[in-house]
């Protein structure tokens, strides 16, 4: 394996208990609002992937930026539902009918 290989992957573990170790600090109450900045970091990542991958000079390195692409990816698509759901918790229940008599 080439010494490029293993920085990548050193640099690749390290975010992974940085990640871990800030994440499991957050309380679980503050987990569903901090979903839309969860958004932004995870375009970086999808961005970054595809970046990574269209410099990648060996089939290795191609499909582990396409494993980052496509997980960053669905983390976005996930955040968004999770975001919209609890908009809508917060959101004024909609006019079914004026049944109470308020206008």
């Amino acid at each position: 394996m080439s010494q490029e290989l293993y920085t990548n992957l050193a640099i690749f573990v390290l975010s992974l208990l940085v990640g871990f170790e800030v994440i499991s600090k957050i309380p679980a109450t503050l987990h569903t609002p901090m979903m839309s900045g969860a958004n932004a970091i995870h375009g970086v990542v999808v961005v970054g992937a595809i970046l990574v991958a269209l410099e990648a000079k060996t089939p290795l390195f191609y499909t582990i930026a396409f494993i980052a692409a496509l997980l960053g990816a669905i983390n976005v698509s996930g955040g968004y539902v999770v975001t919209d759901r609890m908009l809508e918790m917060f959101s004024k229940p909609k006019d079914k009918g004026n049944k109470g008599g308020d206008k």
